[in-house]
C-alpha cells in the first residue's frame, strides 16, 4: 500500500508532500488541472520512462520519493537483493533525475541502495498496478496473467502448481546428475582410449627389469669391441701363463717357489711367504686358464647387437614418455594398469540414471498436465465472470478468452496462459495488448480485479486514470460501485471527473493549478543566463478532509446545474455513499 508521495521539481509540482490511506482515493480537478501529474510521478519511480521535460523548468534535477508497506512477496525480494529492510514495515522508493547539459541522468534508490530499472521493475509488480495512457501495464504480460488465472484458481491450482514445481525440481536434478555422467563417460571413454594406447604400448614393451637397459649397455659394448676383447684377452694369456718372448708370470712365480722351497730347508720362518707364492702361483695360472678360455670364448653376434640396440632405443623412448628413468616407466605402466582396472570394472549404469531422469520426466508430464485441467477448469469459470463485471461497465457485447496453449513443461506448468479480447460485436478476439483501449483497459483491469475479492492474494495499490471518461451516469455509478468492492481488498487511486465516483471516496484530494510569484532565479539552459519570473504556475494538491469542502467539489463536478441544484445532488451523493457503506443498500 502507497503511504506516502513526496515530489519536488517534478513537472509542474515545485513541492508536494501526500499522504494516503487505505481504501479508495480519489483526485478531482478542471481539465488540466495536473492530476494525471500525480500518477506519472508514482509511475516514474517505479521505474517508467523519464525524459528531461519531467524536471520542472528552471531547476536541473526532479526527486520523487514513493514509501510503500510491505507485504511477505516484497520482503522475499529485499532478502533476494539483499537490501535491509526498514524496522516499521516500510519500503522506501525514490529515483533523481539529475538534467546536465543536455544529458539525464538518473538514480532509483530502494531503502537508500542504488538499484537498476530491471530490479525497479521487478519490485513494482508486487506494488502497483497502473492504468493510464502510455504507460506500461503488466497485465497484459503472459507470464502475469498466467499468475493472475492461477490466483483465480486458488487453493487447489497453487497446491497443484507446488507439486508441479516439485517435480520439476526432481526432474531437473536427475537431468543434471545424468549429463554429469554422460559428460563424465565421455571424459572416461577419451581416457579409457588414451590409456588403452599407453598400456598397449608399455604391455609390447615387456618391461620387469629396472637395471635392463644398464645391462643392455654392457652387453652392447662388449658385443662392439670382440676384436679389442680378443686381442688383449691372448696379451693378458701370454704375461700370465704362457709367452713366447720371454718369461711368463707363472713362470717367474714357479721360479720363485723352488728357490723359497729350497730356503725353508734351513730357515722354516720363510713359510709364510712360500705359501704367499705357491696361493698367488695357483691363481695367476687359474686367472691365464680364464683369460685364455674368456678369449676363445668370444665370438661375434652382429644379429643380437642390432637387436640390443633396438631394445636400448625403445627403452630410451619409453623413459622420455613415461619415465624419465626405466624404474619411474615400470611404476607408471603399475599405477596405469590399476587406472584401467578401475574403469573398466567400476562403471556407473547410465542405463539407470537415464532410466531414473525418464521416470521423473513421466512424473512431471503427469503433474503438469494435472494442473492443465484444473486451469482450463478456472479459465472456464473466468471467462464467465469476467463478462458478467464488464457487463455493467458499458461492455455488455464484449468477448473474453482465457486461452491456454501447451509449452515444454517448466516449474510453471506446460502452459502458456493468454487473454483475448474483443471489445465489439463482429470483431474478432485479439491478444489484450493489441485490442484493447486505455479507458477499456482500466476497466478491464476493473473487472478483473473484481474477480479476485476472494482471492487469497497479497494487498496492492491499484491506480487508474479516468477509468470513467465518457460514460454515462449508470455506468459511473456501477464503476464507482466496483471501485469500492475494489478497495476493501486492495487500495485504490483513481483519477476521475464523475461526481458519483468521487462521492464513493475514503479519500478525496483536490488538485489545482495556482499562479504563485517565484522567488528563485530560473536558469536558462541554453543561453546559461539566470532570469527572474515574476509568475510561475504550479499544481497544488489538498486533501479534502469535511464533508463541506467535498460537497462543495462534488457540486463542481456537476457542472450544467445551478448552484443550489448542484450542492443538493453533491449532498445527495455523499449521503447515498455513506448509506452503501454502512450496508444500508
Amino acid at each position: 500500500m502507497l503511504s506516502c508521495l513526496r515530489i519536488e521539481n517534478f513537472a509542474l509540482v515545485d513541492q508536494l508532500e501526500l499522504t494516503f490511506f487505505s481504501g479508495l482515493s480519489v483526485l478531482t480537478g478542471e481539465t488540466g488541472a495536473g492530476k494525471s501529474i500525480i500518477l506519472d510521478a508514482i509511475d516514474i519511480v517505479l521505474g517508467g520512462k523519464a525524459t528531461s521535460r519531467w524536471i520542472r523548468q528552471g531547476t536541473q534535477q526532479a526527486i520523487i520519493e514513493a514509501t510503500f508497506q510491505t507485504h511477505p512477496k516484497i520482503e522475499q525480494w529485499l532478502q533476494d537483493q539483499d537490501i535491509e529492510p526498514l524496522d516499521d514495515r516500510t519500503i522506501i522508493c525514490s529515483r533523481e533525475l539529475t538534467l546536465n547539459k543536455s544529458t539525464l541522468r538518473s538514480r532509483c534508490r530502494v531503502n537508500g541502495i542504488v538499484v537498476n530499472l530491471q530490479q525497479i521493475s521487478q519490485l513494482r509488480e508486487y506494488l502497483v498496478e497502473i492504468t493510464a495512457q502510455g504507460q506500461t501495464v503488466h497485465l497484459v504480460n503472459p507470464q502475469h496473467q498466467r499468475e493472475l488465472l492461477d490466483a483465480y484458481g486458488g487453493k487447489e491450482v497453487l497446491q497443484q502448481r507446488q507439486q508441479v514445481e516439485n517435480a520439476y525440481s526432481l526432474s531437473q536434478e536427475a537431468k543434471r546428475v545424468l549429463d554429469k555422467r554422460i559428460q563424465a563417460e565421455k571424459d572416461r571413454l577419451q581416457r579409457l582410449d588414451i590409456l588403452e594406447y599407453q598400456r598397449k604400448e608399455l604391455e609390447e614393451a615387456q618391461l620387469s627389469d629396472p637395471n635392463e637397459e644398464e645391462t643392455l649397455e654392457q652387453e652392447r659394448d662388449r658385443l662392439s669391441h670382440i676384436v679389442e676383447l680378443q686381442q688383449l684377452s691372448y696379451q693378458s694369456y701370454q704375461i700370465l701363463y704362457q709367452n713366447d718372448q720371454g718369461e711368463a708370470v707363472s713362470d717367474l712365480l714357479g721360479q720363485t717357489e723352488s728357490i723359497l722351497l729350497n730356503m725353508v730347508e734351513y730357515d722354516k720362518e720363510i713359510e709364510p711367504i712360500l705359501e704367499m707364492i705357491q696361493t698367488a702361483l695357483t691363481q695367476v695360472v687359474e686367472a691365464g686358464n680364464q683369460i685364455n678360455s674368456y678369449g676363445d670364448g668370444l665370438d661375434s653376434d652382429p644379429q643380437r647387437l642390432q637387436e640390443i640396440e633396438e631394445r636400448i632405443q625403445l627403452l630410451k623412448r619409453i623413459c622420455r614418455k613415461y619415465g624419465p628413468s626405466l624404474p619411474e616407466a615400470i611404476a607408471f605402466y603399475q599405477n596405469l594398469q590399476r587406472e584401467y582396472e578401475e574403469f573398466t570394472h567400476n562403471e556407473q549404469s547410465l542405463e539407470a540414471l537415464e532410466e531414473d531422469f525418464q521416470n521423473k520426466q513421466e512424473i512431471l508430464r503427469t503433474e503438469c498436465h494435472q494442473l492443465t485441467l484444473l486451469r482450463q477448469q478456472a479459465a472456464e469459470k473466468l471467462e464467465k465472470q469476467l463478462v458478467k463485471e464488464l457487463k455493467p461497465l458499458a461492455m455488455d457485447k464484449v468477448i473474453f478468452v482465457c486461452q491456454i496453449t501447451p509449452t515444454a513443461p517448466t516449474a510453471t506448468g506446460e502452459d502458456q496462459v493468454s487473454f483475448y479480447f474483443s471489445p465489439n460485436p463482429g470483431e474478432k478476439v485479439q491478444p489484450l495488448a493489441e485490442t484493447a483501449s486505455g479507458g477499456e483497459m482500466s476497466r478491464f483491469l476493473l473487472a478483473l480485479k473484481a474477480c479476485f475479492t476472494d482471492a487469497d492474494q497479497p494487498s496492492e495499490t491499484l491506480i487508474f486514470d479516468e477509468i470513467d471518461a465518457g460514460v454515462s451516469g449508470k455506468v459511473a455509478q456501477a464503476i464507482a460501485l466496483k471501485l469500492h468492492q475494489l478497495s476493501e481488498y486492495h487500495q485504490v487511486l483513481c483519477v476521475t471527473h464523475q461526481p458519483l465516483v468521487a462521492a464513493m471516496a475514503d479519500t478525496h484530494f483536490r488538485v489545482i493549478k495556482q499562479m504563485i510569484e517565484e522567488s528563485t532565479p530560473i536558469l536558462d539552459l541554453e543561453t546559461g543566463q539566470m532570469t527572474m519570473p515574476e509568475i510561475r504556475t504550479v499544481v497544488r494538491v489538498k486533501a479534502l478532509d469535511s464533508h463541506h469542502t467535498r460537497r462543495d467539489e462534488l457540486a463542481q463536478l456537476t457542472g450544467g446545474h445551478s448552484a443550489e441544484e448542484a450542492m443538493a445532488f453533491a449532498e445527495s451523493l455523499l449521503t447515498k455513499a455513506e448509506n452503501y457503506r454502512l450496508g444500508k443498500y
